[in-house]
C-alpha cells in the first residue's frame, strides 16, 4: 500500500510548523528576559539616586 504524497507533504508541514513554533518562544523568551534586565537596571539606578540624595539630606 502507497501513502500519497500529499500526506507527507502535512506530516512535514507539521514538523515544520512546530519546529517554527519553539523557535518563536525561545526568541520571546530572550527578548523577554532582555527587557526585563533592563528595566530592573532602571529601578536599581533609581534605588541609588534616591539612596543619595538621602544621604545628602
Amino acid at each position: 500500500m502507497t501513502i500519497p504524497l500529499w500526506i507527507y507533504a502535512v506530516v512535514a508541514g507539521i514538523f515544520f510548523s512546530a519546529f517554527m513554533t519553539i523557535k518563536t518562544s525561545r526568541a520571546e523568551k530572550k527578548i523577554d528576559e532582555e527587557f526585563i534586565e533592563q528595566e530592573g537596571q532602571v529601578y536599581i539606578q533609581r534605588m541609588e539616586k534616591e539612596r543619595e540624595m538621602r544621604a545628602k539630606s
